[in-house]
Parts: C-alpha cells; sequence; structure tokens
C-alpha cells in the first residue's frame, strides 16, 4: 500500500471520529441539566416568626388622683414595690384640715347625744315620781269618796281631794311626753351624727387619694414627674396626670406582629421559642395565649377598621406568647423574637420546597405526547389550554425512558402537600419514598416540561448563576 493511500485513510478515519464526536457533543449540549435530590422520610416543623418586645401581662399607669403638688416621690425606676407600699404623696393641707374640722362636729354631736340620754334618764325617773305621786293622790281621792259618802268630810275637803288627783294624773302624762319628746331628739341627734360620720368618710377618702399605692407587687418602669411638680386630676396617659408606670413582671409575654399569610396557621397554646436581642443565646420557652383578630397595618399600625385611607399595603396581625418562666433579666421594651411552633410531624415524607411547581395538567400532557417529535407550527394551540386549565402543584419525576434506559426524562407527577417546614414540605399522595426528582436549578425549573430529556448535574451552583437564575 501506497503511502498516499495510507495519509488518505488516516485522513478519512479522523473525519468520521470527528463527526460521531460532534454528534455526540451536540447530543448532550441538547440534554437539559438539572439538580436532582430524593424523596426521604423525617421529622417535620413548621414554625412562624414574628417580632416584636417585651411586655408584662399587667401594667397600670398610677394616675394622679387629686390635684396638687407632689411632696414625697418614694420610688424611681427600676425598683420592686410591694402591693401597699406608698408610692408618692401630694399635699394633703385642706384635707387633712377638712377631716380634723368633721372629726370636731361628730365629737360636737356625739356629746349631745349623751346630753340626750341624759335628759332620757331623768324623764323617765320623772315619770316613776309622777306614777307614785298619782297612786298616793288616788288612794287618797278613794278615802276622801268614802268619808264624803259617809257625810263625815265636808264638801270642801273631798273637791280638794279629787283635784290633787287629776293634778297628778295630768302631771304623769305630762312627764310620758317629756319622755317622748326626749327619745325622739336622741334619734334625731344619732341621725346627725351618723350623717357627720358618713361625711366623715368621704373626707377620708379625699385625704387618703393624696397618696398613691402600689396595686400589686410589680417592678416601677417609669416616672414621668418629679417632686415638687404639680399634678391634675385627668384623663388616662395626658400630661401631668400620669405619676408612674407599674409592671407585674411575674407574668411576662412577648407581644410580636406575625404576618397575614402566616397567620392562619398560628392556634392558641402552640409552644414558641422567644429570643430577646439583648440577651444572645438564651431561649425562653412560652406559649401562645393570644391570637388577635383585627390586621394591623404595617406603617401605623392601626388596625384596619380605624384606618380611613383606602390604599392596599402589608398587614399584621398581634400574637402574644407567655413566658412559661419569668426572668429578672427580662425588661419590658426589650426587642424579642418568637419562633411558634405550629406543626410537628415525626418520621413524615417530605422533599425540598423549591421543587414544587405549579403546572397545567392538560399542556403537560400534550407536551408528554409530542416530546421528541419535530414542531409541528402550532405552539399557539399547545399553550391556549394552559390559560384556560386550572394549575395543579406537582414536582418533576427522574424516570428512564422507554426507548432508551441510558436516558433520563422529566415526567410532571402532580402531589397532595401537607406541613411546610423551613426547607422542606411534607408530601401526602403522589410520591413515595426514594424517588428521585427535579429540585433546581430555579431557571430550568420555571420553563422545564414534562418529557424533556434531562441529565443529573448536582454540582454546587456558583454565585454567578445564581445571580443570573
Amino acid at each position: 500500500m501506497s503511502a498516499k493511500k495510507i495519509v488518505l485513510i488516516v485522513v478519512v478515519v479522523l473525519i468520521l471520529a470527528g463527526i460521531i464526536v460532534g454528534s455526540i457533543l451536540h447530543g448532550q449540549s441538547s440534554v437539559t441539566k438539572v439538580a436532582t435530590g430524593k424523596v426521604t422520610r423525617q421529622d417535620l416543623v413548621s414554625i412562624v416568626n414574628g417580632t416584636g418586645q417585651i411586655k408584662p401581662k399587667t401594667y397600670v399607669n398610677v394616675g394622679a388622683t387629686a390635684f396638687g403638688r407632689i411632696t414625697h416621690l418614694n420610688v424611681k425606676e427600676g425598683d420592686h414595690v410591694k402591693a401597699g407600699a406608698t408610692l408618692a404623696t401630694v399635699e394633703n393641707v385642706q384635707p387633712t384640715a377638712t377631716v380634723a374640722a368633721q372629726q370636731a362636729a361628730i365629737t360636737s354631736s356625739q356629746t349631745d347625744v349623751n346630753s340626750l340620754l341624759a335628759a332620757e334618764k331623768t324623764a323617765e325617773a320623772n315619770i316613776a315620781q309622777g306614777k307614785a305621786d298619782l297612786e298616793q293622790k288616788r288612794l287618797d281621792f278613794e278615802r276622801a269618796q268614802s268619808l264624803y259618802n259617809e257625810k263625815l268630810i265636808a264638801k270642801q275637803d273631798f273637791d280638794a281631794k279629787k283635784a290633787a288627783f287629776d293634778m297628778a294624773s295630768a302631771t304623769l302624762s305630762q312627764r310620758q311626753a317629756a319622755l317622748a319628746q326626749a327619745l325622739a331628739q336622741t334619734a334625731s341627734q344619732r341621725a346627725h351624727v351618723n350623717q357627720a360620720v358618713a361625711s366623715q368618710r368621704a373626707n377620708y377618702d379625699s385625704l387618703d387619694k393624696t397618696i398613691s399605692r402600689a396595686p400589686f407587687d410589680g417592678l416601677v418602669t417609669n416616672v414621668p414627674v418629679r417632686e415638687g411638680e404639680t399634678v391634675v386630676v385627668g384623663i388616662q396617659n395626658a400630661g401631668g396626670s400620669t405619676i408612674m408606670t407599674l409592671a407585674d413582671m411575674s407574668v411576662i409575654t412577648a407581644e410580636v406582629k406575625v404576618d397575614e399569610t402566616d397567620i392562619v396557621n398560628v392556634r392558641m397554646n402552640q409552644p414558641a421559642d422567644v429570643t430577646v436581642d439583648a440577651l444572645p443565646g438564651r431561649i425562653f420557652k412560652g406559649h401562645v395565649t393570644e391570637v388577635g383578630d383585627q390586621a394591623l397595618l404595617r406603617t401605623t399600625g392601626l388596625s384596619t377598621t380605624q384606618s380611613t385611607t383606602g390604599t392596599e399595603e402589608a398587614k399584621d396581625f398581634k400574637v402574644v406568647v407567655t413566658l412559661d418562666t419569668a426572668s429578672e433579666e427580662l425588661r419590658p421594651g426589650l426587642s424579642a423574637t418568637a419562633k411558634i411552633t405550629t406543626a410537628h410531624k415525626v418520621n413524615t415524607l417530605n422533599i425540598p420546597i423549591q421543587a414544587l411547581v405549579q403546572r397545567s395538567v392538560s399542556a403537560e400532557k400534550a407536551l408528554a405526547a409530542n416530546a421528541g417529535k419535530p414542531s409541528s407550527g402550532s405552539a399557539q394551540a399547545q399553550t391556549t389550554p394552559a390559560a384556560k386549565t386550572p394549575l395543579v402543584q406537582g414536582v418533576y419525576l427522574l424516570q428512564p425512558d422507554p426507548k432508551n434506559k441510558r436516558k433520563l426524562r422529566a415526567t410532571f407527577v402532580p402531589v397532595a402537600t401537607g406541613v411546610t417546614g423551613s426547607t422542606d414540605i411534607e408530601i401526602l399522595s403522589g410520591l413515595k419514598e426514594g424517588d428521585e426528582i427535579v429540585t433546581g436549578r430555579y431557571k430550568i425549573l420555571r420553563a422545564l416540561k414534562s418529557g424533556t430529556v434531562v441529565k443529573k448535574d448536582n454540582t454546587p451552583e456558583s454565585a454567578g448563576d445564581a445571580d443570573k437564575s
């Protein structure tokens, strides 16, 4: 064989090899590279986050109940006080004088009652004397009448005895009337004493209102006034009417705001972990004790029923988490974050959330049926059903090509989902453990169609690729 033929054969072999390699490379370049993952079983926890601040369950603004100048301020911010402890005193010269004057009037009225009681005793003694005198005059009259009937005494003596008897009877009646009058005067004076005592109770109440006392054991969180300032009786939170704020720190709550899309999953008594920015690394256990039913505008904090604007904006709902154990390190107003566990599934079937997509089933079936066939120019006809058919959620399941087992195709499979975790979601039906599905990348999943030939590529996504997607 000549050298010329050998060179010609080599050239032909190289050309054929190039054609084969090019065909292989071209075939591989047309295969879509996808990231994959498997359906697994593991515990799944659904958590809803909310941010807010630490608040005591009970707190009160101790307001001024009397007008005047503060003479004594016995506490300062941060002090712990017991129930009944004196917090502040307002000048009380006039209420004290009123109490003293009324007490003198009560004492005087009581003396008058004692005097009238003595008059009652005197009237009772006079009645007893009158009864004895009447009895004596009755005996004298009866004796005189007997003697007069026997003509033993003169008519003049008989008339004198009779007049003495009538006088004694009238005197007794007079003395009995005097006793009744004395009793009435005593009752009237006692009523005056009772009236004075009732007025004194009102005076004592006015005097007591110059002293502010702690309604419960608590922490003084705010003292906006100083000794010497004048306070007035006014509406709540009005300037000059609030002396201090007292918080009951035995029960502490975290009042947080939860996004409107998550509030439907929050229920009473769900467990929660509360963290405080000022205490890094500390986790406080608690449970949900209140779920607000009024949406709050995120910009103003007002409820939607109070807002007069018609603009649409993001909304939150108030959720109160009560801590299981109070801590002296916590202070009202500290920024807090609550992680509320809304569901906990054990050993459940789940997949990564990013694998879940929404597609029109009819369009996916049509595309799968036409997979590998040349385009007929009826793309509009194929996309029209997708616009009219409701979307369903599902995943792309990796399956071998029936005609070529070495090829993998991504087939859309509808699934039913349950609890959503932070990165995974529960699968109720449509998949089984060990199934391999397409999990990314986002840009590929967004345009992926059922029946597409794919190739597994689980290399980490670069920052540049992530930005492009």
